[in-house]
């Protein structure tokens, strides 16, 4: 996964990054390094030393299969998909455990190497662990990757990165099919189809479903395409098969629950009576006119214009999880002050911000959005604090590729009777808790762990989430469960 790209969501897949740098880009942890690489990268399958978090090891295997890049067209080429098995250490493992990633775009192998290596562990007292590579990202991307952007960056507005990821996004479309790439078979289902022809690889007559954000809008596919062949799923940050593009009016919900949790602090609250307003204000101010800044370009000095919009993909970002939730007082104080400068810790290098990678991409204009939900986020966007920038490029992307969009029966609910156990905490800025909600109630066989103060990376926010998992896999009975973490504290400084 490109890990600085403009795709809202393909940046929240990855655990683990270095604050502040980049901390809007990818789903924030309660770490302050990046997530450890693996050991090795072998050529072929077999036996290998996994590096996991803060330096462990264990022994694990890589595995390899091939599948239709889009099954829909018989001309299209083979790819080969990658995936990291721990074995189980049980006397008689249970069906496979197969932890699907977020994004679209994360990478299940780097989650492996994570905060979260310690569950992928635990987990192993029950069934082999398989963190699986989606089609399109690490050793499971056939995409040629895109010449680095040299050109004048654009106008950092909505209407400058619009017109900007519009025009890159259709170029790109065009020279990977000349490729020979099917961009067609980036998609949802066809990556639910991937699962069920990795269950046979394995040899398993059913298997169970881990994952977390766009995790769980593909094991919403999965199940809907292959149910009989799954035995049960622990799904965190639900995201609905027309949950996409969020609702920017529950943000603005979730936002004022947050001056709410602001106004418990004297000091804060002093330095930032109303939190939504200030940034309201910024937001306004700058996208009537951008401010010159000095960034990073391709390693260089460089220098854009940096609109409200800029500002509000950052805040999209920060609103994640609760400790980079924080620094939203102190981020928009220094902006309404003027001090624009303060932003280029937060954004790298900017010419990683322009790459377009293809899966994400694809994989989101595919899901799409249901006429109703659009309009509905298109009217609440006109007065909502962030306004479309929570899931940039989507929907500006709309209609950029005519014939990918999976159409209404992929977004359509079903009911799910399946035993699943639905993890979710309550500062959640990427899946608000409403809408999980709505998800949650497909499932008849639901046990819910509510984290209360937790983010979306909520697996490991709390260390009860694990031995709820271990137990849930080993089929226990799980009750509905209130865990809590204290509030986040918002220095002003």
């Amino acid at each position: 996964m490109t890990h600085t790209s403009l795709n809202r969501r393909a940046l929240f897949a990855a655990a683990g990054l270095a604050l502040p740098a980049m901390a809007f880009a990818q789903a924030p942890t309660s770490t302050s390094g990046p997530a450890p690489a693996l050991a090795t990268s072998p050529p072929q399958a077999g036996p290998f030393r996994f590096k996991g978090w803060q330096g462990q090891e264990t022994d694990a295997e890589w595995g390899f299969f091939e599948v239709p890049e889009d099954r829909r067209d018989p001309g299209s080429r083979k790819i080969r998909l990658s995936y990291v098995r721990f074995a189980s250490t049980a006397a008689k493992p249970g069906p496979p455990i197969i932890y699907l990633a977020g994004g679209p775009g994360g990478m299940g192998t780097r989650a492996a190497a994570g905060p979260r290596f310690p569950i992928f562990m635990a987990l192993r007292e029950v069934a082999d662990v398989i963190a699986f590579d989606q089609r399109g990202t690490g050793l499971s991307n056939a995409i040629p990757k895109r010449p680095a952007f040299t050109g004048p960056p654009p106008e950092f507005t909505q209407a400058g990165l619009t017109s900007y990821f519009r025009s890159e996004f259709q170029s790109a479309w065009v020279d990977w099919t000349k490729a020979g790439v099917a961009m067609t078979g980036y998609n949802t289902e066809q990556n639910a189809d991937d699962i069920d022809d990795l269950r046979r690889h394995l040899g398993a007559e059913k298997v169970d479903l881990w994952g977390i954000s766009y995790g769980t809008h593909l094991a919403l596919s999965a199940l809907k395409r292959h149910g009989d062949r799954i035995n049960r799923v622990a799904l965190a940050s639900l995201e609905g098969q027309d949950q996409t593009v969020k609702r920017p009016a529950q943000t603005d919900a979730l936002l004022r629950h947050v001056d709410t949790l602001l106004g418990a602090d004297p000091v804060a609250r002093a330095a930032v009576p109303d939190l939504p307003a200030l940034m309201r204000r910024v937001h306004i101010r700058l996208e009537a006119q951008p401010i010159a800044t000095k960034v990073k370009l391709n390693g260089a000095p460089g220098e854009i214009k940096a609109g409200g919009f800029l500002i509000q993909l950052l805040a999209g970002g920060l609103i994640a999880n609760p400790n980079t939730l924080s620094m939203l007082p102190g981020l928009y104080l220094a902006l309404d002050a003027g001090k624009t400068d303060m932003l280029a810790p937060f954004l790298g290098d900017v010419a990683d911000w322009l790459s377009v990678t293809g899966m994400p991409e694809a994989t989101d204009l595919a899901s799409g959005i249901s006429p109703g939900r659009l309009a509905l986020v298109r009217r609440e966007a006109q007065t909502a604090v962030l306004g479309e920038a929570l899931n940039f490029p989507m929907p500006q992307l709309l209609g950029a590729v005519p014939g990918v969009d999976l159409g209404e029966g992929f977004r359509a609910s079903i009911r799910i009777d399946h035993p699943a156990l639905l993890v979710a905490g309550t500062l959640d800025g990427r899946t608000l808790l409403p809408e999980q909600d709505e998800v949650a109630a497909q499932f008849q066989r639901r046990s819910r762990v509510i984290v209360e103060n937790a983010g979306h990376n909520v697996f490991e926010a709390h260390p009860d989430v694990q031995t709820l998992l271990v137990r849930f896999f080993r089929g226990e009975a799980v009750s509905d469960t209130r865990l809590s973490l204290p509030p986040p504290k918002f220095p002003v400084a």
